[in-house]
């Protein structure tokens, strides 16, 4: 019975060890994030002027309505096609 209770008593103690050198790692990651943010912001991204043209054909237009209106069982609508970079 002694074994059992020291078995018991060192898996607790190395479980909660873990368990604080695992939130100390949470806490330098937060810190270490914040602290790269205020350093080094992420840039914005360039704003690209909109073509007043559509880009689009009218048959593709029409065949990506068509699609999206048998997957979405007529539920969907297509309202806007841009083209990403």
């Amino acid at each position: 019975m002694e074994n059992i209770g020291l078995g018991l008593m060192l898996m607790v103690v190395g479980m909660a060890t873990v368990f604080v050198i695992l939130l100390i790692i949470i806490w330098l990651s937060q810190y270490l994030i914040s602290l790269v943010n205020k350093i080094a912001p992420e840039e914005e991204p360039k704003k690209r002027s909109v073509s007043s043209g559509s880009s689009t054909d009218e048959g593709s237009m029409d065949a990506i309505k068509t699609a999206v209106n048998i997957l979405t069982a007529g539920k969907g609508q297509v309202i806007k096609i841009e083209k990403i970079h």
